[in-house]
Order: C-alpha cells, then structure tokens, then sequence
C-alpha cells in the first residue's frame, strides 16, 4: 500500500512539474542550465520529513508560492544549498518597471488608503493595469497612449515585482514563504543562510553585496515592522507581520562585517508529539509519560541550550492539557500555538516608556484569572519567583529554561536575578534536558534525560532528583531506567488520576501504544494528533484503540 501512495505521489508530482515548465520561463531556463551539469530534480509540491532520513544526495525542487520554486541540493563539497527560482529582470524590463513606479507615485497620493493587505494586493494590481497595456506584437514596449506597453511576459514580471517589493519583504519574501523553513541569518554583507526543518542548515543564492544594499533593507523593514533601527537605537528586536521574530543589529561600529540580522520564522501549524517520535527526539514511551504527568497537572521544565528544540518540545507536549482547561501563555515574543479553546495569549510589551508590560506584570495578572494551567515562554528573572508561588498555589506550570542539566538549572534558578529560595525548587516536579547533538554526522535534537524532582533535602540544603529516562548516545535510543521506580508516577499521578499505583505503568504502557501506533498511521499532522487526544479525553482510551485499530 505504501508502494502504491508513493507511485501515485511521483505521478501526481511529475504531471504538475510539467505544467510548471510550461507555464514559467524562468523555470524552464533555469532547469534547462541546471542540467548541463547535475540531474533533473525530483519535484515535490510539499515536504514530509522522511526526506530528512536520508538527505545526502539532495536534489529537489519544490514550489514556495506564485511564481516562487526552491532548489535544494548538495553540491559535490557535500554543502546544501538552497536556490530560489524566481523571474529574473533584464535591463529592459527593470527600466520599465521604473517607469511603472514613477507613473504610480504620481497617482497613488490621490487614491484612498487600503486597509486590508489583500486591499492593497487588488489596489497595485488595479493600478498597474491603469498604467499598462498589454501588447501580444512580439518585442513590442514602451510608451503608448499614456500608457506604457509590455509584453506579456513582461507584465507578469513586473507584477510579480512590485507585490513582491511593494507588499511583501523584497528579496527575503521566497524565504519567509516557504513553511520548511526555521530561521534565516544574516551576517553581514554576503550570502544569506537559513536553517530548514528537514535539511539544517543551508547556503542560498540571495545576498546583499554591499554595505549600503543590507543598510537599506533593513531601515525600510524596521519601519515597517513599527521598531525602526538607527545609529542611536542599532539593536532591536521585532515582531514580523507573520509572527515571526526578527533581531535586528545596525551598523558596522557594532556589527564588523556589516549590519545583521536574524529572523525566526513563525510555524502556523506546530510540530506534533508524534513528529518529535518519529525524528527519535523522544521515545513514544517519553510521550506517555509527558501525557500522563499533564494530565496529573504537574509542573514541567524544558531545559536545554539555545536552538535545542525547547519550544517545539513545550509546543507538541501541551496538546495533552485537557481540551476544557483554561491556559495562560505568558511570552516576550509569540512563539507558543494552542488549540484549546479557552486560551489566554499574553505577550509582553517593551518600548522603553512607562507604559512598558514585562513578564513578571502578565505573570501576576495571569495568576489572578485562575487558570487551570501557565505557560511561560521562558524564565529569565524575577517572574521565576512568581512562577514557583504559582505552583505553591496548585497551578500547574509548564516553562522552557536555559540550562543544560538539573544541578545548573537550579544553580541558575537560586542566583541572580531569579532568586527562588532553594527551598521552593521542589514545587518542581519534572524536568526534560534537551540538546543539539551529532549523530551519524547529522545534527540533531534529543532529549537527552528526564529527571523527577523528589524533595528538598535541608540537613544538606539541597534537591534531591532522580532521572526516569535516559539517552543512550551510542545506541541512540532511550532507556526507561524509572520503570516501577517512578516517585512522581506512583506517588503523584496514580493518587491524583485515581489509578493503583501499581497498574500506573500498565497505562503508561497503553498510551505508549497509541502513540506508536498513530506514528505508525502517519497521523504527524499537531490538530488531527489534537482531535485524537480529545477524543481520549471525551470517551477514555478505549475509544482510541478503537479509532487507531
């Protein structure tokens, strides 16, 4: 069956290649280059991360939007590169595109103002064609009429130009497009590199050659994103239209190889518990036991280094909150996404004014609305202390933290500026540790242990804590080493889900079963993994070994 669905894929893909070929130039020229040199790409018009298992010899194409296409390959360095194909400019149409927006600013003034983005995708379109004439006479363009002639290839060029420059981010719209894509960095004058879900980090054709070229993008985008950069304000951070975070650092004074900056692209659709499975980030065994101790109302941290994975962990893992219970995310930047319907997103505000809204402020504010759960982005200080007065008080705390074992997290956790006397760690029941790691050459995500955190222990003046799953680097599997040895399955989540402490790991073992099993369905999707966890809730397990069966 599998066999049949991938026959049927490349079939389906191949016929819609083809019609790409023949519906844009710069496509057909630019496969017609390629291959002088390398094979055809296979076409994909989207992505499953299967193709991460085995990306060595990358070479695939596949759309990002209107006229948008995406080479990723390997060149024979063993580099992965990533090439946007877009309609290219010649000489005469990029005079002509000025003309276009020269006759545009003499008559733009005169016209209402668009509200809706889509309103001004209609409104440039509907000037161009006020400013245009179609000419179907082959090498026929200029002026005519009061109007300027194009052909029709040059038509669809330069419309794709001005929405592009007008309504999208220029040059950069093709990476913020594509969905596979995590984080762009650039460095300076030079190439742009991003980081993709599937293929890590990749090199791309885009760049900014000068200092002057960077130094523009980026004062035109800062404006429009309403956090402008200058020589007096060069670092800011900002918050794309998408809800992706951008860091902006202006200025070569500061920044030695040119003005950067690095975005950090907003996901719509999360990744799922069962994607984190299926990349071996964690055991199905892990993931039931994360289900069980939310379910529990347990207080969780995700600790690791920058880039480990933290949010996507906390992202997957929350979908197992009830679908009834009312949760509070508290975060800087908006990185979280929910399905629960009874959800509270507070971000904090930060202009450097009285007005300013910080963590600790939604922290308090949050706690008074008597949530059922608090997720907090990431702790960084004071509001640390009222996360743990949050747990004292009985709400259940999910959190990312920067920390790379227990012993550091509660060392960072006990110092400034966060200052939770030592005493309190324990209202802390769980903690992951997350990390990037190697592993046959490939760089990964991992969660590296899972420790329970018993008791403070004060004849010592310290926490006592226990790991309940282990990664084994060489074998790269997970070894439950708290099996039947368990303090937080056995003296606190059996007694709160009335279940016998000892037929905890019977259930355990249970919705391990259905997560293998919906990994083994191909159900990766964050809200078909959602609809299923609902259900669980509204009808028990039984009714998903009866959906899954």
């Amino acid at each position: 069956m599998p066999a049949e669905k991938e026959k049927e894929r490349v079939t389906k893909a191949q016929a819609n290649f083809d019609i790409a070929l023949r519906s844009y130039t710069h496509l057909r020229k630019y496969i017609d280059e390629i291959t002088k040199t390398m094979p055809t790409p296979t076409y994909y018009t989207e992505l499953s991360f299967e193709l991460k298992k085995d990306s060595s010899s990358l070479n695939i194409l596949y759309p990002v939007g209107d006229q948008l296409f995406v080479h990723a390959f390997r060149d024979d360095k063993g580099k992965a590169n990533y090439f946007v194909v877009e309609p290219q400019l010649d000489g005469r149409t990029l005079k002509i595109l000025d003309k276009v927006l020269d006759r545009m600013i003499e008559i733009i003034h005169r016209l209402p103002v668009p509200k809706e983005e889509m309103d001004i995708v209609s409104h440039i379109s509907g000037l161009l064609n006020k400013i245009v004439s179609i000419s179907t006479f082959k090498g026929v363009s200029g002026l005519g009429m009061n109007r300027i002639l194009v052909t029709p290839e040059q038509y669809v060029i330069i419309k794709y130009f001005l929405l592009r420059n007008l309504v999208g981010f220029s040059k950069l719209e093709p990476l913020l497009n594509d969905p596979y894509i995590e984080d762009i960095h650039c460095t300076g004058v030079g190439k742009i590199k991003l980081v993709h879900k599937i293929f890590g980090m990749m090199y791309t054709n885009i760049d900014f050659p000068e200092d002057i070229s960077i130094n523009k993008y980026m004062l035109e985008t800062s404006e429009r994103v309403e956090r402008p950069v200058s020589n007096s304000r060069p670092v800011v951070d900002a918050i794309m239209p998408d809800g992706s975070r951008v860091n902006f650092i202006f200025g070569r004074d500061i920044s030695r190889e040119g003005s950067s900056f690095t975005i950090r692209k907003f996901s719509e659709v999360p990744i799922s518990i069962i994607n984190l499975c299926d990349f071996n980030t964690i055991s199905e065994e892990i993931a039931a036991y994360l289900w069980l101790i939310i379910e529990a109302g347990m207080n969780i941290f995700i600790c690791g280094e920058t880039a480990s994975g933290k949010t996507t962990t906390l992202n997957a893992t929350s979908v197992f909150i009830s679908p009834d219970k009312k949760v509070y995310t508290v975060e800087n930047t908006p990185e979280v996404t929910l399905p629960h319907k009874t959800w509270q997103h507070l971000v904090t505000r930060e202009a450097g004014k009285d007005t300013d809204v910080d963590m600790f402020d939604l922290l308090l504010a949050a706690l008074r609305s008597r949530p059922d759960y608090v997720i907090v982005g990431e702790i960084r200080g004071k509001e640390g202390n009222v996360a743990f007065q949050a747990m004292q008080t009985g709400h259940p705390v999910i959190s990312t933290f920067h920390a790379g074992s227990v012993h550091s997290m509660v060392q960072r956790l006990t110092g400034h500026p966060i200052d939770v006397p030592i005493s309190f760690v324990d209202n802390l029941n769980v903690v992951l540790i997350q990390q990037t790691v190697s592993v046959n050459n490939h760089l990964v995500r991992r969660v590296l242990s899972v420790s329970e955190i018993e008791r403070y222990y004060d004849v010592e003046n310290k926490v006592v804590s226990r790991r309940v799953f282990v990664w084994d680097r060489f074998a790269d599997s997970f070894y439950f080493s708290g099996y039947h040895n368990s303090y937080i399955l056995e003296k606190k989540v059996a007694p709160k889900l009335g279940i016998d402490p000892n037929e905890i790991y019977n259930e355990l073992a249970r919705r391990a079963n259905i997560i293998s099993k919906m990994k083994q369905s191909k159900i990766f999707n964050y809200y078909e993994v959602w609809k299923y966890v609902k259900l669980f809730y509204q009808k028990g397990v039984s009714s998903l070994t009866e959906a899954l069966a």
